[in-house]
């Protein structure tokens, strides 16, 4: 498989560091340009969290910026629990679940995730696949100081989808708090225009042929250890306090 020409130091985007490039070819742009225009992470190296090592084609990627940047919006115990236990944990059971099956040999994560998808019989791969791909882009939907009103073509996008900000803030909020049980909120591309979208559970748009431009977790285990349940007021600290526009804006011009 072909390789990313990009390398970004905050994601370790390789073979070893990106999943077996399945962020690549994405809307994702997970590479160094659109990380330079996305994100304000910490250009400091540092050691990957300590973690049960992940054996298999897919590796856990490295968070783009520290335990405790997002802090006090979200806190370095959530992240201890959410990256360190869930997502780790779906790496390595997407790893048990295509060790031995040549079917899967050589394929990026999101190829894994569009053919899991159309077999019933690969609901196990798909979920894991998913969840894994899903909680690296919601990592990436997020930065130290971010929230607020975007800018620029991505304001204007806004203005022209929703009618306003405060509209689209309205209806994403709306959709976050609204969906029933565990799943994904997302800010997407779809028939030219920006649209707002719910997944249940690890059912993701890039499943179906979607282009998504940022995500809100709101599985429990995104909030509880810090906002218990009161998932308003986590959709409201992300809104405000956490959401980087300008991966979504990165996300909108790929």
């Amino acid at each position: 498989m072909q390789h990313p020409k990009d390398r970004s130091p905050a994601l370790h985007l390789s073979r070893r560091h990106v999943l077996a490039g399945g962020l690549a070819g994405t809307s994702l742009l997970l590479g160094a340009k659109a990380l330079a225009r996305a994100a304000s992470a910490d250009p400091t190296p540092r050691a990957e969290p300590a973690l049960e090592p992940v054996q298999g084609p897919f590796v856990l990627t490295p968070l783009p910026w520290k335990d405790d940047a997002l802090a006090p919006s979200m806190s370095a115990n959530t992240l201890s629990f959410h990256y360190g236990k869930h997502h780790s944990g779906y790496v390595d059971k997407l790893n048990k679940a295509v060790a031995g099956n040549k079917k899967w040999d050589g394929l990026a994560l999101t190829k894994v995730i569009e053919l899991a998808a159309k077999d019933p019989a690969d609901a196990g791969v798909f979920n894991n696949a998913a969840q894994t791909w899903n909680h690296t882009f919601f990592w990436a939907s997020m930065k130290p100081g971010g929230g607020g009103e975007p800018t620029g073509r991505l304001a204007d996008a806004l203005k022209t989808s929703f009618g306003d900000f405060a509209t689209f803030k309205k209806q994403f909020t709306d959709a976050a708090s609204g969906l029933f049980g565990s799943g994904w909120t997302w800010l997407t591309m779809k028939e030219g225009k920006l649209a707002i979208e719910k997944t249940s559970n690890a059912d993701t748009p890039i499943a179906h042929g979607g282009k998504p431009l940022l995500v809100l977790d709101v599985w429990e285990h995104a909030y509880y250890l810090d906002y218990q349940n009161k998932r308003a007021d986590f959709i409201a600290a992300y809104l405000d306090k956490l959401v980087n526009w300008e991966f979504a804006l990165a996300n909108l011009a790929g």
